[in-house]
């Protein structure tokens, strides 16, 4: 079954699945960071958690720490499991721009096939892109999966009002989009978003393993977007 992205969802990012106990009642899924794990593919297996999981293997020229060979495949051993109802995949890599683009394709196709939802993401580490290019990425990406997640870098406010506006232009066309700015003047914008549509919110599991600038920890995170959705 396929985790449902018609509403807001916050995934706690951890690489210990040991630690889901502590993210039950807070998060509605984990998201597994299977380039951060030491054994993810026994720890998967081992999995008995109630949280489902998304499962990430992300790409070292994604920001990650899985290198090319077999990344795409320890996904698609992932996705076999009951527990995994979501697995990101990167645009550029369905793209094939980093190679392997018809084996990312596949994947995605398969996990459709299995009932598994595919968040297709893209980061920009350096800058936040021009709002045309920001609708662009994320349009391509909705054209291969269930959500288009996107993450910048916010140098200021307009960079992050940028994020903030082509959420709400993309959500009133109807796709399913995912968008946070990282970095300081941008982390107020992974409790607002979802305000104006982003479907997924990110927090660490434990905050000193924080898996990306600007994440607010868990409670805190589930908190501000509760009050800012409830009070619309």
């Amino acid at each position: 079954m396929a985790l449902d992205f018609d509403a807001f969802r916050l995934a706690a990012a951890t690489a210990m699945l040991d630690e889901e106990p502590a993210a039950r009642g807070i998060a509605d899924c984990l998201e597994f960071r299977m380039d951060l794990a030491a054994e993810p593919t026994a720890a998967l297996a081992a999995y008995g958690g109630e949280l489902p999981l998304l499962v990430t293997n992300r790409a070292e020229w994604e920001g990650g720490e899985a290198g090319n060979d077999g990344r795409i495949e320890t996904l698609e051993r992932a996705i076999e499991h009951d527990a995994v109802e979501a697995v990101d995949i990167e645009l550029a890599a369905l793209e094939g721009e980093r190679g392997h683009g018809e084996t990312a394709r596949a994947l995605a196709d398969r996990a459709r096939e299995a009932g598994v939802a595919v968040v297709v993401s893209t980061h920009d580490f350096e800058r936040t892109p021009p709002k045309p290019e920001l609708k662009q990425r994320l349009r391509r990406a909705n054209e291969y999966g269930d959500v288009g997640k996107i993450a910048v870098t916010a140098a200021d406010r307009d960079d992050a009002l940028s994020v903030l506006s082509v959420t709400h232009e993309l959500t009133a066309d109807g796709l399913s989009v995912a968008t946070m700015a990282m970095g300081e003047a941008g982390s107020h914008t992974r409790a607002v978003a979802p305000v104006y549509g982003s479907k997924i919110g990110y927090a660490p599991v434990d905050p000193d393993r924080a898996t990306a600038p600007g994440q607010y920890d868990l409670e805190t995170l589930r908190g501000l977007v509760d009050e800012l959705l409830t009070s619309r």
